[in-house]
């Protein structure tokens, strides 16, 4: 059917008219009770269109429900938009199946059971007579999904598959006008609301600026919110702008002891965000927003164009600047913008999970599944075992070695609580914007097929289940829009220094790849992935990475903040931690008011207003502006928050001296705390069984040495930390309190004296497995023994 036809039937169509209508379209996310279905909005610009999911981790989900109402009695063709998500795999099982129900009643055909692409499955012909129910019901909770349900008079009529012919039913049954709705002028417009975006929206309103904060989500955060929960990570408020990063502190949860990747939803304060940016009169926050289109006049952009993505309708914000912090780069790229992206060898996508004992009460009035309250109850009767079916269509990993199955590497069964980590990513080989819906459904494959193996083959964990599991994509890698400065890996080994360094970088040169040891079979659907660290992957220090990266250098007015930022392969490992994206935000907020104040353009904040760019760098991020004209001024009732004194400079001190920013880390390390006596500009914290940390030196003659780490002691520190020394005559391995003080100088405590041969590597290595507590690195020092 060519647009012409569809248009001219659907102007017969509407559910007011008093006779039947030709077609009803009822878009899935535009039902009026979502009921267990999730709206997922992540790939709308490659299937046209947001739908929704039944995420129930295996136990079906409440059914979604709308009403129709066909004007009159009328026989219908039934249509559904679905497919079968593990066909690309050629997978059997169908595991996505649900039913539509009618007036109560199942049609007869079930839907999710073929197709490998988005496409209408025939549902038969229905009766309806006036208004009806319908809903969706799903049948497994193994990620079910329904794009839209359309109902044809005609029963020859098809609808059309995708492309321009869809998108045009979809605008003329909506009712959509031509041209979008005004949504408004602005100084800046900030699309992406992560941690970077946030941010920058908030420094440039406190600024003195109007601003607008676009986000595709109904929450804050992007990664580090409670759809991904992935911990923020980065050093804030360094030597020599120790104001930068007070905006990042304010906006993010303090971490507390046992805080990390994949806990529960609430620690990673989507309210708190949210309250933040709400508290800011200049902004105007505008969530559940696409922007999937941009438009350009003489090297500039005029406006974006964003998508409610419940109902479909588009509306216009202009603007004088732009700020790309989407990770992808998508205003930019639609733009015009110059770009790279990598084209194999990609960072993957992880979509993180964990567990939880149905025999612990605790637990299960804790948990955010979907059947909580059934679950509550029969835990509350005495039913606490968790079965689980067996997954056909996953990953086959009966005989596969996995992180936490029995025997995975030598180690032992993991707890699990220790499954679900980081290094669940898949997509090293695909592209992480076309592709994004089958990496993601890879990375439910891999759980799924793991979590069957370990109940139904290895007979492990009876009275667990899948407590949550992220179905929004935390990505890493995308593309990466060009600026006047591309900032390399090169450039944080060789410590090279920027006139413009304006926001601090502390974490490593941090790249993943495949991990061999559970590659093997699985070559294009890897899903265990392995870290850089080591020799050639570290640098000297804090890093000041120039702002000349966090502007395009051919789009006029466009800035960016976040893992999108003019930098290479190698320098997006250290860049791309959300603390530190939330530090760029900072700087492009207080650009973006040079800018406007100055009449010029983000070059121009480089080319003629640079002194005063480090000048605001040093200002606390509480002050605000009354007027774009008006000075800064605290607010009453705000607070400034101190500045930590600096630590021990390390170079002071004799011997050998190794700080943690110096150690190749493993896992999830915290890099936050309020604690003084530190060696270099700070300490790291872990309670991650699966961290590590690896103080790698050489001494420069044969002779025997001491061996002395340093620890600040809190309550809440490792009681038993295991700090082994490598490439010593002897082996030495050494139970560590760290609740209590070191005894030696300095806050060092000693391990004792090994013999090391001359320029031979060797090594001091915290493991935070088993250690009873937060294992705690600040430096370690090698003394020569006369």
């Amino acid at each position: 059917m060519n647009r012409l036809a569809c248009a001219a039937l659907l102007l017969l169509a509407g559910p007011l008219l008093a006779a039947p209508a030709a077609l009803l379209l009822l878009e899935a996310e535009g039902f009026s009770d979502l009921g267990g279905w999730d709206l997922d909005q992540q790939s709308m610009d490659q299937m046209g269109s947001p739908y929704l999911l039944a995420h129930g981790l295996g136990v079906p989900v409440r059914d979604a429900v709308t009403s129709v109402d066909c004007g009159g009695v009328a026989k219908y063709r039934v249509w559904v938009r679905t497919r079968d998500w593990v066909a690309p795999w050629q997978a059997p099982g169908a595991p996505g199946r649900f039913q539509v129900l009618i007036g109560g009643q199942p049609l007869s055909t079930t839907f999710g059971t073929e197709g490998a692409a988005w496409h209408w499955q025939d549902g038969g012909l229905v009766t309806l007579v006036g208004r009806e129910t319908l809903a969706l019901h799903d049948l497994t909770g193994f990620e079910g999904r329904c794009d839209a349900v359309l109902l044809a008079r005609d029963p020859a009529f098809r609808p059309p598959h995708d492309g321009p012919e869809l998108a045009t039913l979809r605008r003329l049954w909506r009712g959509e006008p031509a041209r979008p709705a005004d949504g408004g002028s602005y100084d800046l417009v900030v699309v992406g609301g992560g941690i970077a975006g946030t941010c920058a929206a908030l420094a440039a309103a406190r600024q003195g600026l109007q601003v607008a904060l676009i986000q595709d989500r109904p929450v804050l955060g992007g990664n580090g919110s409670s759809e991904v929960r992935v911990w923020p990570e980065g050093k804030t408020r360094q030597r020599p702008y120790q104001r930068v990063g007070d905006i990042v502190e304010e906006l993010l949860t303090p971490k507390a002891p046992g805080d990390g990747n994949a806990r529960g939803g609430s620690i990673y304060g989507d309210g708190r965000k949210l309250d933040l940016v709400r508290a800011e009169p200049r902004i105007r926050l505008l969530l559940e927003q696409h922007v999937n289109a941009v438009e350009v006049r003489g090297g500039r952009i005029r406006a974006v164009v964003a998508v409610d993505v419940r109902s479909g309708r588009r509306t216009r914000y202009a603007g004088a600047l732009f700020a790309d912090c989407t990770g992808d780069g998508t205003v930019g790229f639609l733009a015009g913008a110059d770009y790279t992206i990598s084209r194999e060898g990609l960072m993957g996508a992880s979509n993180l999970w964990n567990t939880l004992d149905t025999s612990d009460l605790s637990q299960v009035l804790k948990c955010e599944c979907k059947d909580r309250e059934a679950l509550s109850l029969a835990v509350q009767e005495g039913q606490t075992a968790a079965p689980f079916p067996r997954c056909p269509w996953a990953l086959d990993l009966s005989d596969k070695p996995f992180p936490g199955r029995r025997g995975a590497n030598g180690q032992p069964p993991a707890k699990p609580t220790e499954l679900g980590g980081w290094f669940w990513e898949s997509g090293f080989d695909k592209d992480m914007i076309t592709d994004l819906e089958l990496i993601r459904d890879n990375n439910f494959r891999a759980m799924y097929g793991a979590w069957d193996t370990l109940k139904n083959i290895d007979g492990l964990y009876p009275n667990h289940r899948l407590g949550w599991a992220a179905f929004i994509a935390g990505k890493r890698e995308s593309r990466r829009l060009l600026g006047d400065v591309l900032l390399t890996g090169s450039d944080f080994r060789s410590g090279r220094k920027w006139p413009d360094g304006c926001f601090p970088c502390s974490w490593h040169i941090d790249l993943h790849t495949p991990h061999p040891a559970y590659a093997k079979g699985f070559e294009g659907t890897e899903f265990i992935s392995t870290f850089t660290h080591g020799a050639g992957y570290t640098y000297q220090g804090i890093y000041w990475a120039p702002y000349r990266a966090l502007y395009s250098r051919n789009v006029a007015n466009l800035f960016m903040a976040g893992r999108d930022i003019s930098v290479d392969k190698e320098a997006l490992g250290p860049v791309r931690v959300m603390r530190t994206g939330g530090m760029m935000g900072e700087a492009v907020g207080k650009a973006a008011w040079i800018a406007r104040r100055h009449g010029c353009n983000p070059r121009g904040v480089y080319q003629q207003h640079l002194p005063l760019l480090l000048e605001l760098l040093g200002q606390p991020g509480a002050l605000r502006r009354s007027a774009l004209a008006g000075e800064l001024e605290l607010p009453p009732g705000a607070l400034v928050p101190p500045i930590v004194p600096p630590g021990l400079d390390p170079r002071k001190l004799p011997g050998i001296v190794i700080d943690d920013l110096d150690a190749a880390l493993q896992g999830n390390w915290g890099d936050t705390g309020n604690l003084t006596g530190f060696v270099g500009d700070g300490y790291r914290y872990s309670s991650d069984p699966a961290a590590a940390a690896r103080f790698a030196f050489r001494v420069p003659a044969d002779g025997i040495y001491e061996i002395r780490i340093a620890w600040l002691p809190h309550e809440n520190r490792a009681k038993t930390a295991l700090v082994s020394v490598e490439g010593a005559a002897e082996p030495c391995r050494v139970r560590v309190n760290q609740t209590q003080a070191p005894s030696g100088p300095q806050g060092f405590g000693t391990l004792g004296r090994c013999r090391f041969q001359a320029a031979q590597p060797a090594a001091v290595v915290f493991t935070v497995a088993g250690a009873g507590g937060n294992v705690h690195i600040d430096a370690v020092q090698v003394l020569a023994v006369p």
